[in-house]
């Protein structure tokens, strides 16, 4: 029967059906735990190999787990290591099986061996299980004071995992002290950035809890602690000096000898090999003299050499890290490295996210004396064979060429690339020429000649065809084919698939219009009808404006749609000042390679829309009266109303008079008159809104317009205890530093009410407001929907500060603040007086 039972099994040797694999295992391990015979380590290790391979593809082996203990009580390092593998992965879901190890891990971390004492220890520390902590102090205590360093190191992160492990269990131990005294005492250097290390992450999670836990966190960050890590940077590893530079960088430093000693000290970290180490100590140089505006500006020329060398050296991941840092200083100071615009080449292997990089630095540091050269090369990009790189290029050439800087010639060489047989090419020329007809209508007349000769056929890309039909109706007097070209794109409305092109066509038809009436008004009338039968609900609106509009009064809709345009001075910035400063306060982080600011990545609002998109589905305004609920049937008949039921007038209006087709009106003053005065008879809405309508009839357009209704505010918390200072004081750079120092103590989302929504379309009277409440701003910025604020308020009895930081999303209602504080005990009371302010804002 041996052979059909084997036949039964998997067909591959590393997948055991059943337990019979285990069993065999158990009992050779039973037979070489006591054997002394030569080779039986040999033996050992390859069925604890096999034991390890086992697990790893998830076969229950626990049964193994006396045999294993006592194999492995011979010398053999290697045995060890694989034991305690097993032990520590069997140990976190079977805390039966961890209480059998202790004494085995135990009598292992008095071993001779120190290797052996130390991986015991790390072992018994993994292991992860609250009821047996009080068996890690022992261990730990004789850890901290072992003669190896390996297993101090070991000790001091066993330390960091007690803490996480039983938190009491450690402060009572009075393993923080220990460390301490370590730190500052052991001759180890890695020992002495392991206790740095766990110090710091345990004192920030005490100082909320403890003063004399805060204290200390503050002692790390004094000047005597510095120094003393400071002098010692060159005996540490590159890991440790990263992290003594983090330090360092959140150092207040008392006068600027003390800045320029610190400098002096980490002057020679510039030149590490480790570019981890330069970002770090580039920090550290940019933190320290912020305030000092001639040697900031010197920093910059000092930390270019060692940027450039790092990114010409090391793997492509590794350039494109620096590079970004790299980018960042240069958006903030292009004229310092406007000399070394050569660096920024592109290589032709070189991947195109590094490109990609190089082309917007190129775009940055371009000025009267380069951009020949920038744009020269530029254009040798644009026939890349990587065609998202030749699109980048194009774009930076027209960049360029809106900052100003030899206009000319930039001109010259995209009208160049409107000629060239690519249709890539020519849809983002198309792009940029008409940004520089905003901002340079002198040169029409030049770039009108070539536009004219292209054929909208050939122009497929939505952007493009927009940017091409947008010309057609601007300089429609200037192109004598432009009311028959947009004719023939009018006729191919239904195979128009972006709403994009639509929308521009609708408005170039209407300019057009205005230029040439005659040659347009059938085109006109031909494309307002297509409007209003569009499906897309933005065509059909604008379709249904224009052609009130023109019902109303001709002139006034001429003055509307094609009014005298001045030139376009500035073109806005894709991303905010305040956004840049932010990511340069996150220097050396992912921030920086993000190119945005960590909680734009961190927060669960700012990942997606996809993501935040069930907390918008299930906004709650049951807290809301029965009179201030707008009602689903109310929405749809206003909907009805103010879209559906005015476009079937409109339509029975015109299908009367004109058959199914819609016309433009003629150019007639008189007609125009009677036809406004008509329309003026009729009444606009059946149903007018009365003045205590007011609020049902703003949520009503709210949700009309797609923004939801805002849910119901949170009840005002009842009036703290804590007072604030009336006049309170505190300077932008304290400010800065605090906020850097402090951890997080409170972070909460508060609804605001929609009176506070509709006042803060002046962000100025939130500041008032909030001042009213003894708590003062200190910087602002944003733009509809997204307003930031920071605050700060200080402790009426005691030089305590308050430090928030304030988003505030008008279309979904929602405040999201960040408090820290000097006294975290205060913390709860601050946010309480807080929110009550907030709730008040346009209700008082």
């Amino acid at each position: 029967m041996a052979p059909p039972a084997q036949s039964q099994r998997s067909a591959s040797p590393s997948q055991p059906s059943g337990k019979s694999e285990v069993s065999d295992l158990k009992s050779q391990l039973r037979q070489l735990a006591g054997s002394r015979a030569p080779g039986v380590d040999d033996s050992k290790r390859d069925l604890f190999k096999k034991v390890i391979s086992y697990m790893t593809i998830g076969i229950d082996v626990s049964a193994l787990f006396g045999e294993m203990v006592m194999c492995s009580a011979a010398s053999d390092i290697v045995l060890k290591k694989m034991c305690y593998l097993y032990v520590g992965n069997y140990a976190k879901v079977n805390p039966d099986l961890a209480l059998l190890t202790i004494n085995f891990l135990q009598k292992d971390c008095q071993d001779q061996d120190p290797m052996i004492r130390g991986l015991a220890l790390r072992s018994l520390c993994s292991l992860r299980v609250a009821n047996l902590v009080e068996y890690l102090v022992g261990p730990l205590g004789s850890g901290l004071k072992d003669s190896n360093s390996y297993v101090r190191m070991v000790a001091v992160i066993g330390v960091l995992k007690l803490y996480h492990i039983s938190a009491s269990t450690c402060i009572d131990a009075d393993f923080p002290a220990i460390l301490k005294n370590l730190m500052l005492t052991d001759s180890d250097t890695q020992v002495v950035a392991n206790c740095l290390s766990a110090l710091q992450e345990i004192w920030s999670a005490e100082a909320s809890n403890s003063e004399e836990a805060s204290r200390e966190r503050e002692g790390l960050l004094s000047k005597p602690m510095v120094y003393h890590l400071l002098n010692k940077i060159r005996e540490f590893n590159e890991w440790a000096q990263c992290l003594v530079l983090e330090l360092v960088a959140k150092y207040v430093p008392s006068d600027n000898n003390d800045i320029f000693d610190i400098m002096n000290l980490l002057e020679d970290r510039l030149q590490h090999a480790n570019g981890a180490v330069v970002l770090a100590t580039i920090k550290v140089f940019l933190h320290l003299t912020l305030s000092m505006t001639d040697v900031h500006q010197q920093v910059y020329e000092r930390i270019k050499a060692p940027l450039l060398t790092l990114v010409s050296s090391g793997s492509p991941e590794q350039s494109y890290a620096v590079l970004s840092h790299l980018h960042l200083l240069v958006m903030r100071a292009p004229f310092i490295f406007s000399s070394d615009y050569k660096h920024f080449y592109c290589q032709y292997n070189e991947p195109s996210y590094v490109k990609k990089l190089k082309l917007e630095m190129l775009t940055a540091v371009a000025n009267e004396s380069n951009t020949y050269e920038i744009v020269t090369e530029l254009c040798e990009y644009a026939a890349n064979v990587d065609i998202p790189i030749a699109r980048e290029s194009i774009r930076a050439v027209g960049k360029i060429a809106l900052q100003q800087y030899d206009v000319n010639a930039i001109v010259d060489r995209l009208l160049q690339f409107l000629e060239m047989e690519k249709d890539y090419v020519t849809a983002e020329a198309l792009v940029l020429v008409k940004d520089l007809l905003r901002k340079y209508p002198q040169w029409s007349h030049d770039c009108i000649a070539v536009v004219g000769n292209i054929s909208s056929k050939n122009v497929q890309e939505p952007k493009a065809k927009a940017a091409l039909i947008w010309m057609l109706g601007e300089y429609s007097q200037d192109m004598q084919d432009a009311p028959y070209i947009l004719e023939g794109l009018i006729e191919s409305w239904d195979e128009e698939h972006s709403a994009e092109v639509r929308l521009h066509l609708l408005t170039a038809v209407m300019k057009c219009f205005f230029k040439r009436p005659p040659e347009t008004q059938k085109a006109l009338g031909t494309a307002l009808a297509a409007g209003l039968a569009d499906f897309h609900q933005d065509v059909h609106d604008r379709a249904l404006f224009y052609y009130r509009l023109l019902q109303h009064n001709v002139s006034v809709a001429e003055r509307v749609v094609n009014p005298p345009k001045q030139a376009v001075s500035v073109f806005a910035d894709t991303q905010s000042s305040e956004i840049k400063d932010r990511i340069f306060d996150e220097f050396n982080s992912l921030s920086v390679v993000y190119q945005k600011p960590s909680y734009m990545f961190t927060d669960k609002e700012h990942r997606g829309p996809f993501e935040f998109s069930e907390e918008l589905g299930n906004l709650s305004i049951a807290g809301e009266s029965a009179d201030n609920v707008v009602s689903a049937q109310r929405v749809e008949a206003n909907d009805k109303d103010l879209l559906l039921s005015t476009s079937e007038k409109e339509e029975a209006k015109i299908s009367t008079g004109n058959g199914s087709a819609y016309s433009a009106p003629m150019y007639d003053a008189s007609s125009v008159l009677v036809t406004a005065s008509q329309t003026l008879t009729e009444p606009a809405i059946s149903n007018p809104i009365l003045p205590g309508q007011a609020t049902q009839a703003i949520l009503a357009i709210d949700d009309l317009l797609g923004l939801g209704i805002p849910a119901a505010p949170a009840p005002p918390p009842p009036p703290p205890q804590l007072k604030l200072h009336t006049r309170a004081v505190l300077d932008p750079a304290t400010f800065q530093q605090k906020w850097r120092q402090l951890p997080v103590a409170l972070s909460q989302e508060y609804s605001l009410s929609p009176q506070g929504i509709a006042a803060l379309t002046a962000p100025q009277a939130l500041l008032r407001h909030m001042q009213g409440h003894s708590i003062q701003c200190i910087a602002s910025g944003g733009q509809s929907p997204n307003f930031k604020f920071f605050f700060f308020a200080q402790k009426a009895e005691e030089p305590s500060n308050y430090l928030v930081e304030c988003i505030i999303n008008s279309s979904l209602a929602k405040a999201q603040m960040k408090i820290k504080v000097d006294d975290q005990s205060t913390s709860q009371a601050f946010s309480d007086i807080f929110q009550s302010a907030l709730s008040k804002f346009g209700v008082s």
